[in-house]
């Protein structure tokens, strides 16, 4: 059966951002269990949440369907989530260091894909003509994707990230403040990424596209 041309254009258009974004996603969340077990916490491996195969992590709604609705209607913010990690930070040693460690497992992970698919893209064009354009956009879209994700997930918000680095660092009864704001940030991002710029504040700009403007430029200098 031969597959109409409008179909087979929207696949591909439509993988070229699917795949890489599961595939950042998928092993920034491993990479919280690797660290989380590296440092005592074994949760995370007995959940089987430390590995690579993206149907252990992957959100139904966070990870494919809001991101493929951002796809569809052309949104500013390419935005998704996986399953959360399960750590019990308790058990990590030291604690808060091991805290502090574990949350930025994910996002140093999202750099070095980035840092993989910039020198993957150097040499892509020794790919085979026919899969040369779908790769390259793979790859093109990999680094930005995984830059994204690195920065969004560095603001410093419990329970991204960025927020439990800093809870980790903090005095204890600043870091106990911290992180009882934990129930506001969904509905803060939520009124920043999405809300705001229908009505011309495009606060994704400047708190994402800013930093992952900067980052791209200083890994095409890196890799030349």
């Amino acid at each position: 059966m031969t597959v109409p041309p409008e179909l087979a254009d929207a696949i591909q258009r439509f993988s070229v951002w699917v795949i890489p974004m599961v595939l950042a996603i998928t092993l920034h969340e491993a990479a919280h269990g690797l660290m989380a077990w590296r440092l005592g916490d074994d949760t995370a491996l007995r959940m089987g949440r430390v590995s690579a195969n993206p149907l252990r992590h992957v959100d139904p709604f966070g990870t494919l369907i809001l991101p493929g609705i951002l796809l569809l209607v052309g949104g500013g913010a390419l935005f998704g989530w996986a399953k959360p990690v399960p750590v019990n930070f308790g058990r990590l040693r030291p604690v808060r260091a091991g805290m502090v460690l574990v949350a930025l497992a994910g996002p140093l992970t999202n750099i070095g894909l980035a840092v993989l698919s910039m020198l993957l893209l150097r040499v892509s064009g020794h790919l085979p003509d026919m899969f040369r354009v779908w790769g390259q956009a793979n790859l093109a879209n990999s680094v930005m994707i995984n830059l994204v994700l690195a920065v969004f997930n560095m603001l410093p918000l419990p329970p991204l990230d960025g927020g439990r680095v800093l809870v980790g660092l903090l005095p204890r009864r600043a870091a106990i403040k911290l992180a009882g704001m934990e129930r506001f940030t969904f509905p803060l991002l939520l009124v920043g990424l999405f809300l705001l710029p229908m009505v011309g504040i495009n606060a994704f700009f400047w708190v994402i596209e800013i930093p992952v403007d900067f980052l791209a430029q200083l890994l095409y200098l890196a890799v030349g």
